[in-house]
């Protein structure tokens, strides 16, 4: 019989499926922000340990498989746990797909790129990471806290080192941002600083196959979100302060130019072998995530029983499969850079999807709270509230276009639900 994960393990899940090319890209994109990027980094910060909180406690009062779907179908029944469950599982592993092809991505400068080699090697690295997890999730934890190692080094010493050279005049706001109100400037800086956050509740999804899950998995989500928060915090601050501003909105590469600037010589090189390495670690991350949130699934009767199907090692052997199938198709179609553009805008849209997760599972925190009238919690009510009010903020200040697109997640689900579900419901 395979061994559980502890707390480690869920520790490396937690930060592994947050950190990922958000960290290289927000410095560049805050950058026009100046001084509002701070607080921005303070808003995203109290929403995602509120949420953190959220998933924490439903964790340890639900230490169940399968993470989000649980929590809803506890509260709200089977119908609204099967579209949540539905959308959770197809944006893990439709989300994915960038973080493939960005892996892949970054080492282009040791060979030449080519549509149909990146693509080879795209599907060998996916191939490769599916077969790690299918060692069972002891494995697949194992290999991304020594992930989480080679990701939070080089991070943490090139964000410290940049914070010692900080320079609060390369701070500058930009003038299309100065034109802008305060809320319309404060909601585009939450929307961007969130998307670091991505990721907060994947430990949750694991619960069957962790030691003790009701107390190991709301420490590591508590601990690990606060980590990612102060080194996200840490590297984007000091690379701001470190490059001018308007030097910062043009670069290609912000840390190797950090990098380059703070230790001298051509350290291109180390930072692409970085990025890639941190891609790597967040693809594990989602992979596991995505088997075990099938398992979940079809374990309560919500999806077939075939994602129940575990082999010798405890893995989730269809679920992990039918995961990374499922993100092939994208890196195909992404071969083509005209349709890239199209797929890299729809992989933008299922942040917005998550945040209508997070936000179910709030509500459903909510009726927790309300339901145990004996030990009722003005602490936990107060972080709800935190909760479903940032949610619901972020989400407002999307565009219409963006919210109906995020939608159609869900609404792939439909024909499952009425073809399988309802049939399989009534015998």
């Amino acid at each position: 019989m395979s061994q559980k994960l502890g707390f480690w393990a869920v520790f490396a899940l937690v930060t592994g499926s947050q950190i990922g090319t958000s960290v290289f890209i927000l410095p560049l994109s805050l950058a026009p922000f100046g001084i509002y990027s701070i607080w921005g980094w303070v808003l995203s910060l109290c929403g995602a340990m509120s949420i953190a909180l959220v998933f924490s406690t439903l964790c340890a009062k639900f230490p169940k498989t399968g993470g989000p779907h649980v929590y809803v179908r506890e509260n709200f029944g089977d119908k609204i746990a099967f579209f949540t469950g539905w959308t959770y599982w197809v944006i893990s592993f439709v989300s994915t797909s960038i973080v493939v092809i960005s892996a892949i991505g970054y080492l282009t400068p040791f060979f030449k790129s080519q549509a149909i080699l990146d693509l080879i090697l795209q599907i060998i690295l996916l191939g490769a990471i599916m077969v790690l997890n299918l060692k069972g999730p002891e494995v697949a934890g194992k290999a991304e806290f020594y992930l989480t190692l080679l990701k939070f080094v080089p991070l943490l010493v090139v964000g410290l080192c940049a914070l010692s050279h900080f320079n609060i005049d390369n701070i500058t706001i930009a003038e299309e941002v100065e034109n802008l109100s305060i809320p319309s400037i404060m909601g585009r800086v939450a929307l961007l600083t969130f998307w670091g956050f991505i990721g907060v509740e994947c430990a949750t999804t694991t619960a069957g196959a962790v030691k003790d899950p009701a107390k190991t998995i709301p420490r590591a989500i508590i601990v690990g979100t606060f980590c990612v928060a102060v080194l996200y915090i840490i590297n984007s601050i000091g690379i701001m302060g470190l490059i001018p501003a308007s030097e910062l909105i043009s670069a290609k590469a912000p840390y190797a130019d950090a990098a380059s600037l703070l230790f001298g010589g051509k350290w291109s090189s180390v930072m692409t072998v970085i990025a890639s390495i941190i891609c790597i670690g967040t693809l594990n991350a989602w992979v596991l995530t995505s088997g075990q949130i099938a398992l979940g699934l079809a374990e309560d009767g919500l999806l077939p029983k075939f994602f129940a199907k575990k082999n010798s090692n405890n893995a989730p052997t269809h679920g992990i499969i039918v995961s990374c199938l499922g993100i092939v198709p994208l890196l195909v179609f992404t071969a083509n850079d005209n349709f890239a553009k199209q797929i890299t805008q729809i992989i933008d849209f299922s942040a917005i999807t998550f945040l209508f997760v997070y936000l179910i599972c709030s509500l459903a925190f909510l009726k927790v709270i309300f339901s145990s009238k004996e030990n009722f919690s003005y602490y936990y009510l107060l972080i709800a509230i935190i909760s479903i009010i940032f949610c619901a903020w972020v989400i407002y200040e999307t565009p219409v276009k963006t919210l109906i697109i995020a939608s159609s997640f869900t609404i792939f689900g439909i024909p499952l639900y009425y073809g399988w579900y309802k049939c399989h419901s009534r015998l």
